[in-house]
């Protein structure tokens, strides 16, 4: 999203966009003139929820666009002065494809303005680094109000930075790239960095990460970013940062290849969460630490059986190379865990399990924290930003026995259950002095485009975390 698809209220007036439902419709008419009635009545229009007319003006400019929303009682049930709702929170994202370059702001009235801002503006997205052909000029919605407007920027900045990152494929998106990414971000906000690499991971306790990335001609390394002043309270995001994954020795199929360029999902996601949290400047001590590894295939490839060491000091027998994300995690995790933070919330593309589960709009969390868990499930909703609480269910800790390690890091019944709890179980036996721990199984894409989500690399819980963190640690509103 570019901030120009945003803007203040300037000297050029912009065009009204008018929510109506089917009973609103004809007076909404009325008021535009006979001429406004007319085409609606030539074009069929009948004001149904998420459909779009733009009313004819002068060569220059459309007179008015009408937008339909659901009747009242339907939708969200949200009222306003015209008794409509705005149904799916960000519809009003269907306004990008639909009108013509141009200035336009939501007439007075307009349900859930702010909300039906940001569906206009996160639908803007476009990621066009790859493309020769220049792209169709845009809409832009103008905003009277300056808080809101700094609010709506800061939000699509972080979703946005999130997206381009998840886009960008492997040959772009390496280690380095990455780590490269997290310290300009960092610096821009007066934040600090230090990469660790190659060898220097076991020189310096990160054993796992250092064996998974270790088959990749490139060096797979630790990305620590720190921001805030020291006395604040300590929130740290971890994020898995596995650029490409081909399954290691336990090779994937062709076909589940094609999107493991969003393998570092988690990782964009808690760049994009920073990004909010430092543009805020909310009163924490932020940390964020990223391990940024290639999953590859060479002779120096980690094995099925191998048993690994651990910073926390854990043996690990391997049951599958293709689920190396949990490994890399758990070293960060540890990490993390050594400073006894506030909080600590870990972000990853870890399971097919948890799509089967719950599919690709509704990422699972898991937190043993009651108060978190509650304050989470209520931000989800209030920002449109799907999670659903999974259980630590403690009973299957046992999938994780292993004969001749300390723990087994996949699920070894021989049946297959429970494939996203089993991963956030063993990701649980590396956190232990934080204050509080969430672990979310992200999917970091959108399969089938609708408003809000273009088809393609996605944030996911970072808007509600980021309101959450806000709620929290008050800073700029």
């Amino acid at each position: 999203m570019s901030d120009s698809l945003l803007a203040l209220a300037d000297a050029v007036s912009p065009v009204s966009i008018h929510a109506v439902c089917t009973r609103t419709l004809a007076d909404r008419l009325s008021q535009l003139g006979q001429g406004a009635a007319d085409w609606a009545t030539l074009q069929g229009y009948k004001a149904a929820a998420g459909t779009v007319l733009v009313l004819p003006g002068d060569a220059e400019r459309p007179q008015a666009v009408l937008f339909g929303v659901p009747e009242t009682g339907q939708g969200t049930g949200q009222e306003t002065g015209q008794g409509t709702g705005l149904g799916d929170t960000f519809a009003a994202g269907a306004l990008v494809a639909a009108l013509p370059a141009g200035d336009y702001c939501l007439a007075e009235g307009f349900p859930d303005p702010e909300r039906a801002a940001l569906g206009f503006a996160l639908s803007s997205y476009r990621f066009t680094r790859y493309r020769s052909a220049e792209a169709r000029p845009l809409p832009r919605l103008v905003i009277a109000d300056g808080d809101m407007l700094a609010r709506l920027r800061r939000i699509g900045a972080g979703v946005a930075l999130a997206r381009d990152l998840i886009n960008t494929p492997s040959n772009d998106m390496g280690p380095a790239e990455l780590a490269e990414a997290a310290v300009g971000l960092f610096a821009r906000h007066g934040g600090t960095a230090e990469v660790i690499v190659g060898d220097d991971l076991l020189k310096q306790g990160f054993p796992m990460i250092h064996a998974v990335g270790r088959a990749s001609n490139r060096a797979p390394r630790l990305i620590d970013c720190r921001w805030g002043e020291a006395a604040h309270p300590k929130v740290t995001l971890v994020g898995k940062g596995v650029v490409f994954d081909t399954g290691g020795l336990d090779i994937k199929p062709s076909s589940s290849m094609l999107l493991m360029k969003k393998d570092m999902g988690g990782a964009a996601n808690v760049l994009g969460l920073a990004a909010m949290i430092m543009d805020a400047g909310l009163p924490i001590r932020l940390r964020v630490l990223i391990p940024a590894v290639e999953n590859a295939i060479s002779g120096s490839a980690f094995r099925p059986g191998d048993i690994l060491p651990s910073r926390k000091g854990l043996s690990v027998e391997i049951g599958n190379t293709d689920a190396e994300g949990r490994l890399v995690l758990a070293d960060a995790l540890a990490l993390a865990d050594e400073e006894e933070p506030d909080l600590i919330v870990d972000m990853a593309t870890l399971t097919g399990a948890a799509r089967v589960a719950l599919g690709p709009d509704l990422p699972p969390v898991y937190t043993d924290d009651e108060d978190l868990a509650l304050a989470l499930a209520a931000k989800a909703e209030a920002e449109n930003d799907p999670l659903w609480r999974l259980p630590l269910w403690q009973p299957y800790m046992k999938y994780l026995d292993s004969k001749i390690a300390d723990i087994n890091h996949v699920n070894t019944s021989g049946a297959g259950y429970a494939g996203s709890i089993t991963a956030a179980l063993f990701l649980s036996r590396f956190v232990e002095k934080a204050k509080a721990w969430a672990h979310f199984d992200i999917f970091a894409w959108t399969p089938i485009e609708r408003p809000g989500k273009p088809t393609g690399g996605e944030a996911q819980g970072i808007r509600a975390l980021f309101a959450l963190l806000q709620e929290r640690y008050p800073g700029i509103k």
